[in-house]
């Protein structure tokens, strides 16, 4: 067996399951504000791309998927953030992959040397999962950077000493923030960019929610985006991750892309195709259309404001909460131990929610998920809302 397993912790779902054993909840309908698996509805025009194109299923399909795809890929990046569309080739800059789930794991795989003193790999502290997995399978050390309100929830790379910076061989960004919805800005991106460039480490930006936002005049910033603004229009040491899941409602057709440097986009996809990565040509057609449509995109924005604003209408009296810059996800401090808001809230209200400690690793003692609890306002716009008012009379009564 690979020794690196041993390192691997258990899924936040695994711990929950552990925590709640035992625990007979309340007489009422669960209500799950737990996983962040999109609820809408999936956009009419993505079925009938699937059912029109299952002919498909009868080829083989390329890991680099078709050109028709990467073509759609390009110029919705170069739409949604303002980059010239001759500075990005699909045949060099882009490589659909099956979600971003395994895309950022795999990605680790490949730009991880193991044969270099010390690898490391930084990480957004709490985070997502994967990250740390991928670091500790791909025989680096995950590295944790505390995102804390004091720093509005961001890593502060200006406090990381340069041993670190001179070990990090790999760096995953969140933006926006998974579970906390913070947003990074162009001028934290500049930093980051440039050292990249002094340290010579590559930069994975995770921007799978950058399409759930509250002000359509102020998208979230991408890492491509600030690269090419600076001049870096060959995105040196830049990789960016997206996906179909939250954009477009679709977590099951599991199709997102990578996008970056071209040479290492080439090694990707060389790991990849031993890997069998491949796109069914099902999934891809149905990927074309849906990044090519973005009406479907805004009505999904409509739909998460909508219940952003309910749900904080009834939480923000009664706890710490505030609605996050980006994505569906809420953030809130309870104020008493997570573990056991969690598994009370269950008991009494029938309520699942994720305990921000299980998303957190504890550094230097601290644990930046501690008393926090992370919520999905995936579910409809009436679950949402009674979620809301079982947590308000918790908190009364409690």
């Amino acid at each position: 067996m690979n020794p690196d397993l041993a390192s691997l912790q258990p899924y936040p779902f695994q711990r929950i399951s552990v925590l709640k054993a035992g625990v007979e909840p309340a007489n009422k309908p669960l209500l799950s504000l737990s996983i962040g698996e999109p609820k809408h509805a999936t956009p009419q025009i993505i079925l009938d791309a699937l059912q029109d194109n299952l002919l498909g299923l009868a080829n083989y399909p390329l890991t680099k998927g078709t050109l028709e795809l990467r073509l759609a890929i390009a110029k919705w990046l170069s739409q949604r953030f303002n980059i010239a569309e001759h500075n990005i080739d699909a045949e060099k800059h882009i490589l659909p992959v099956n979600g971003t789930r395994e895309a950022l794991f795999a990605f680790a795989q490949t730009v991880i040397d193991r044969s270099k003193k010390n690898p490391k790999v930084l990480m957004p502290n709490p985070f997502y999962q994967i990250y740390e997995g991928a670091a500790f399978l791909a025989g680096a050390e995950p590295v944790y950077m505390p995102c804390t309100a004091e720093n509005n929830f961001i890593p502060d790379f200006a406090v990381i000493d340069a041993k670190t910076w001179d070990d990090c061989q790999l760096i995953y960004l969140c933006s926006p923030g998974n579970p906390t919805g913070a947003v990074v800005d162009e001028e934290q991106i500049k930093l980051l960019l440039s050292l990249a460039e002094k340290h010579d480490f590559i930069i994975a930006s995770d921007e799978c929610y950058s399409e759930i936002y509250f002000d359509e005049k102020r998208p979230p910033v991408g890492l491509l985006e600030v690269a090419a603004k600076i001049g870096n229009t060959d995105f040196k040491r830049c990789m960016v991750f997206h996906s179909l899941s939250k954009r477009s409602n679709a977590p099951g057709l599991r199709s997102g892309f990578v996008a970056g440097d071209a040479e290492v986009i080439e090694k990707f996809l060389l790991y990849r195709t031993y890997h069998g990565g491949a796109m069914p040509p099902p999934s891809q057609a149905a990927s074309i259309v849906a990044w090519g449509d973005e009406a479907h995109v805004q009505d999904n924005r409509k739909l998460y404001c909508e219940k952003f604003d309910a749900v904080l209408d009834i939480l923000s009296p009664i706890m710490n909460v505030q609605k996050p810059q980006a994505s569906f996800y809420l953030w809130a401090d309870v104020d008493m131990d997570d573990e056991v808001f969690t598994r009370e809230i269950y008991a009494k209200e029938n309520l699942n929610v994720v305990p921000g400690s299980y998303l957190s690793r504890k550094v230097d003692g601290i644990n930046p998920g501690k008393n926090r609890i992370r919520m999905a306002l995936v579910a409809t716009l009436d679950e949402c809302i009674e979620a809301a008012e079982r947590i308000k009379n918790f908190k009364s009564n409690y």
